[in-house]
């Protein structure tokens, strides 16, 4: 490191000019030592989750700076909070976000994969192999993985009939998770609102049309599934009916108030007179825009925005049961559900432009105030909603991830219906595979290979380690069985039922996500091998 202002060049004529200004003030890693410091981040990141992988998994406590407590064992989530400030952390906590963007499902095991292969290129190159060529081997070891994925992989029948095979793989991701004491009813509820919302034939899932949600209090037994939309409001006024059958809705965007001056002048209002008559032309306003409504057949006016205790009094003595205050994306899902328009000026309304729902009721929670609306049997049911309740807000935040996760895993299916066996099967028939690969290369990358087969062993291995058993004498009975039955379906059994095979616990992961898990953290490990030089400030200067 120099003294100097910078570093010194002299050009032709022999006079210095300086190329890098400030280096005093710059910390500098580079070659070796640059690529051993990256791993040392990313194998502490991939540590920390480790424990938080299977079914036996254990949860963590993240506290923000203001105090709020997130209890969590999604892997997402624990990276997402962990504020991490070194730069390859950072990249390993958008490795996680990636796979739960594109899956959902598998955020810890992306990560501890990554944080496996890191330390298995450390091993290489501390014995002299360049990086570069260390990278190249383990994206063909990467590709050769993924063809055995592909040829152990099974096919899955998604049949909006039988819906049994789904909920298994939906319990199989719920395993891990808080929910897993009501582990069955939290999957049909996932595979239900799903299955709803798919087109069977495009092979697609509009997730907009399934909304999550949340109410503290009563038990997660409680929680449901609603073939509708749930509103987290109440009928306007306490003497309005509590349930309306039938319902034609008005969907508004336009307030329920008279029409004010657009103009910067004032109203001057001079004698009692004028106040009456202001007083009147509000109240034929407001008499005419309720008349509107009725006119066009409503049963129930859904506002946008709100409106005085005067228009209320006169919506209840019009018999005109309406909701204000209803946000934006929530209007737009009840224009979904019930078949109706947005309006956005009481002049345009028309019977045509109004929703149909069969039911809507208020429905109220134990001894507290707290009521919602449910508008069921709707014209289009390809709207619902899952109701999550749960004994506090941490719970349900949890819950409220994990049914995600289980909504994000079936989807994958309904896209691509082919799955591989969970609880690290996949992983030891890959690295069998790539390991069998290894012994015909002769090339340099043999090595590289046989580092990824280690790297691959990583998954079941801390599995078996979180589920009290033995590490290394589970993960090489399993590898012996595999080869000896030729059973790619043999994995930890974490539940210590006694049976490896994972096929009669209906423990299985979509193929895609496995597919994805492999390569994205093979791309990530790749970059991280290929970066040599960090400059960065310094904050406390040389």
């Amino acid at each position: 490191m120099s003294a100097f202002p910078g570093t010194f060049a002299f050009d032709e004529y022999g006079r210095p000019f300086i190329i890098l200004r400030d280096q005093e003030r710059q910390k500098r890693i580079t070659g070796t030592d640059a690529i051993k410091t990256h791993i040392m981040a990313a194998r502490q990141i991939a540590s920390t989750l480790k424990t938080s992988l299977g079914p036996k998994g254990l949860d963590k406590i993240m506290v923000s700076p203001d105090g709020d407590v997130t209890v969590t064992n999604d892997g997402a989530t624990i990276m997402k909070l962990m504020e991490v400030d070194h730069e390859i952390a950072k990249l390993m906590v958008q490795l996680s976000q990636s796979q739960d963007d594109e899956i959902g499902d598998g955020t810890t095991g992306v990560v501890v994969l990554a944080g496996a292969l890191l330390e298995q290129a450390e091993g290489l190159i501390d014995r002299g192999i360049h990086p570069i060529r260390i990278a190249d081997g383990f994206e063909l070891a990467a590709q050769c993985a993924i063809k055995q994925l592909d040829a152990i992989a099974q096919p899955f029948p998604v049949d909006p009939k039988n819906k049994e095979p789904l909920i298994q793989i939906a319990m199989t991701t719920l395993g891990s998770k808080i929910v897993n004491k009501c582990h069955r009813q939290m999957a049909e509820m996932a595979v239900d609102a799903v299955l709803n919302v798919a087109d069977i034939e495009k092979k697609d899932v509009n997730f907009e049309l399934i909304k999550i949600e949340t109410k503290v209090g009563g038990r997660m037994e409680d929680s449901m599934l609603v073939k509708g939309v749930i509103v987290d409001k109440t009928l306007s006024h306490s003497q309005m009916p509590k349930e309306l059958r039938n319902v034609k809705l008005a969907i508004l965007t336009c307030p329920f108030e008279p029409p004010k001056p657009k103009t910067k002048h004032k109203l001057d209002v001079t004698s009692a007179e004028d106040y009456r008559a202001l007083r009147e032309y509000e109240q034929e306003k407001f008499t005419q825009m309720v008349k509107q409504v009725k006119d066009a057949g409503a049963t129930l006016a859904i506002c946008q925005w709100g409106f005085d205790d005067e228009a209320n009094h006169l919506l209840l003595q019009q018999e005109l049961p309406a909701v204000r205050w209803v946000g934006g994306p929530e209007i737009e899902l009840i224009a979904i559900a019930t078949g109706g328009r947005i309006v956005p000026r009481f002049e345009e309304l028309t019977p045509e432009k109004l929703g149909v729902a069969g039911l809507v009721r208020e429905m109220a929670f134990g001894t507290s105030k707290d009521k919602m609306l449910v508008i069921e049997e709707c014209k289009n049911s390809k709207a619902v909603t899952i109701f999550l309740r749960g004994g506090n807000a941490m719970i349900i935040a949890e819950a409220k991830r994990s049914i995600h996760d289980a909504i994000c895993v079936v989807r994958s299916l309904v896209k691509d219906s082919r799955i591989v066996y969970g609880g690290g099967a996949a992983e030891i028939s890959c690295s069998l595979a790539v390991a069998k690969e290894a012994d015909q290369l002769s090339t340099l990358e043999q090595y590289a290979f046989r580092a990824f087969s280690v790297a691959l062993e990583s998954i079941p291995l801390a599995l078996a380690e979180n589920s009290g058993l033995h590490p290394i004498e589970t993960l090489s009975e399993l590898k012996a069985r595999q080869v000896a039955e030729k059973k790619a379906s043999l994995g930890v059994d974490c539940m210590l039922s006694g049976d490896s095979d994972m096929k009669s616990h209906n423990v299985v992961e979509s193929l895609h996500s496995k597919k994805q898990q492999i390569l994205l953290s093979t791309q990530l490990v790749k970059m991280i091998l290929k970066i040599d030089d960090v400059r960065s400030k310094n904050e406390g200067g040389m």
